[in-house]
């Protein structure tokens, strides 16, 4: 049975999905170190992760990579499509493996997707041939050019709980050298997590070094900031979260490190970034994504942003179908 809203989830799974988004223990035996923070057995949190999982309230568990820091680059595009074409077209976009989100979104811009690539390959020229290929001349390449928030973590008593994983930063973040094995750690635990008592323990034994050599990389990667977290992500939708709108600012340049700041204060919004303009086509230059359980609350958090940021025009883009929403695969 699908877990449609927060009512069905008793005080133990809020906790604990709460405690999964932050972060898995880094621990040899993590659901045993979360069980005595619940107060019950490693059984018995075992045992609510896999109903949790299989009723589609948790999407995955596993490591949040920090794609810039893996010498990554990454862009959002728009796409305007006939609708007629906009479901073929978003077929071969999902199709790419350096996609991870593709969603429909209410706007004549109406297909939007993010792109992630290695650095030594040419994004922009990658953008320009999905375009070219799939008959797109009307496009949007939209890469990051500061962060100011990033992930959300729902804490389950009403809102999103959506604290920056670091601080506002340019989107030229330097990259972390990894060694050889590092890069073959950042494969071997990008999947999703094995729902047992020990779930490094195979993955240890497949690269040949014991639970707490693995680990203690991880722990590493995490310091580096080339890994935000090893935790959950949760299905929105599930928890009762049903609308979420990306709220598009025309912030002017001289004020975007002000307005950006003020609008990733709010514990709705879980991502906001400074991307470039195209005017007069698309004047926007502040990018939040506002989640709420309802429309009306997602346009009342518009509301209160444009009251703190000031009067500058934007729009609200709300996604109507989702494509696509998985990790990229590093170093594949």
């Amino acid at each position: 049975m699908e877990l449609t809203a927060i009512t069905h989830l008793d005080a133990i799974d809020r906790t604990l999905l709460d405690l999964l988004q932050q972060g898995l223990p880094l621990e040899a035996a993590p659901f045993a170190v979360l069980g005595r923070r619940l107060g019950v057995g490693e059984g018995e949190v075992l045992a609510r992760v896999r109903r949790l999982k299989e009723a589609g309230v948790i999407r995955q568990i596993g490591p949040i990579f920090d794609s810039r820091r893996l010498g990554y680059r990454s862009t959002l595009v728009a796409f305007r499509v006939e609708p007629e074409r906009l479901d073929r077209v978003a077929g071969q976009i999902s199709g790419h493996p350096g996609v991870s989100h593709n969603y429909a979104r209410d706007h004549t811009y109406n297909l939007w997707f993010t792109l992630t690539l290695p650095g030594e390959r040419d994004l922009e020229a990658e953008v320009e041939r999905l375009a070219t290929e799939n008959g797109v001349e009307d496009y949007l390449n939209l890469p990051a050019l500061r962060v100011f928030k990033i992930g959300v973590r729902f804490d389950l008593s009403g809102s999103p709980s959506a604290a920056p994983d670091r601080p506002s930063t340019p989107a030229s973040a330097d990259s972390v050298p990894l060694s050889p094995f590092e890069r073959e750690v950042v494969r071997a635990v990008q999947g999703d997590l094995p729902l047992v008592g020990r779930p490094f323990e195979g993955m240890a034994s497949r690269l040949g070094v014991t639970e707490e050599e693995l680990l203690e990389v991880l722990r590493d990667l995490a310091r580096r900031g080339a890994m935000r977290r090893f935790g959950a992500v949760l299905r929105h939708r599930r928890i009762g979260f049903t609308a979420n709108g990306m709220a598009c600012w025309a912030v002017p340049e001289d004020r975007i490190v002000e307005a950006g700041e003020a609008a990733a204060a709010f514990r709705a919004v879980s991502h906001c970034y400074h991307r470039p303009a195209y005017p007069p086509r698309w004047p926007y230059t502040l990018f939040t994504m506002v989640h709420g359980q309802r429309r009306e609350e997602v346009e009342e958090t518009v509301r209160r942003i444009h009251q703190a940021i000031g009067p500058v025009d934007h729009d609200v883009l709300y996604s109507v179908k989702e494509y696509k929403k998985e990790r990229v695969r590093y170093f594949e």
